[in-house]
């Protein structure tokens, strides 16, 4: 005879998540002591995220968050199969909770992120990716997080698909005015998919990558080809300053203003305030950025939404 109730089994599915039959059948093999049950489903829990580990997730959400004090902040990327977990609230809530560790913690990478305790839990990460996962039964992975110092803004697109942390140095401190500032930065990074913050950030092979690229198209073009190496690889060099417009943060023109770059816009408002605002560094994230789905995923995100 069980040593279990029904009310037992429906307790146990609150309070984890999983289905009924799963708990019930935990209950049976812990005979009726909820804690062990608990270990149980976790551990099988486990054992079927390992087995689901290999399949695309390309999917979930990012989130960014700030302290009171806005004298840091953190970023995370956590993924999932579909899109219809990535809406879940309660898998948001594990990723909002997941950046608060990470804005308490500030861990070193991520072996050191999963080992830490969750924000508000008496688990660690891992453990309460493990609890997620037994909800959802994706494959669900944290994977990437950074966090910065100074005086920080944090943007994140309402799909919670893209997301921008922004870090500075003001001597005003965290302002209403310096906020703003930093928030029109961080949209101005997200809006324009800046990837480096100045043109001395760009690496030397991809400035001569981009070089070369114009060097081609000078040679097939019959104005051009003629003209002396040595003039084309000036012009070449002229060039840069499209490429840095397009992909450098503080060159880009600032698409709120009236034709000023960002960096002029930054100045403008450092004169506002009374105090230099130098941006220091931002880190922008694209939720699946360079992750490709197979089609035999499309499919399972299908059939996974139809469930």
């Amino acid at each position: 005879m069980a040593n279990f109730t029904a009310k037992d089994v429906n307790d146990l599915r609150k309070s984890t998540g999983v289905g009924l039959m799963d708990c019930k059948k935990a209950l049976t093999e812990a005979d009726g002591d909820v804690e062990k049950a608990i270990v149980i489903l976790r551990e099988r829990g486990l054992a079927n995220q390992a087995k689901k580990a290999d399949r695309v997730a390309a999917e979930g959400a990012v989130v960014a968050v700030t302290n009171a004090d806005h004298s840091a902040g953190a970023i995370v990327e956590v993924n999932s199969e579909t899109d219809f977990v990535a809406q879940n609230e309660e898998f948001v809530a594990f990723c909002e909770g997941l950046a608060q560790t990470v804005l308490e913690v500030a861990p070193a990478d991520l072996d050191a992120l999963k080992a830490a305790k969750f924000a508000g839990k008496e688990m660690t990460v891992e453990e309460a990716l493990q609890e997620i996962f037994l909800k959802f039964r994706e494959n669900l992975q944290i994977r990437r997080f950074a966090r910065l110092e100074g005086v920080v803004q944090a943007y994140v697109h309402f799909n919670k698909k893209e997301g921008v942390i922004v870090a500075a140095s003001c001597e005003a401190g965290a302002t209403d005015a310096v906020l703003e500032c930093l928030n029109d930065v961080a949209l101005q990074a997200d809006a324009m998919k800046a990837t480096y913050l100045t043109k001395e950030e760009v690496p030397a092979d991809i400035i001569e990558q981009e070089k070369q690229i114009v060097m081609a198209q000078m040679a097939d073009d019959p104005k051009m080809a003629n003209k002396p190496e040595q003039v084309r690889a000036k012009i070449a060099e002229g060039k840069l300053g499209v490429y840095y417009k397009d992909n450098c943060l503080l060159c880009q023109e600032f698409v709120k203003g009236e034709g000023e770059s960002v960096e002029q816009y930054v100045a403008q408002c450092s004169k506002k305030v009374g105090s230099p605002i130098v941006i220091k560094s931002f880190v922008r994230f694209i939720c699946g950025e360079g992750i490709e789905k197979r089609q035999d995923d499309l499919a399972s995100e299908v059939a996974s939404m139809l469930k």
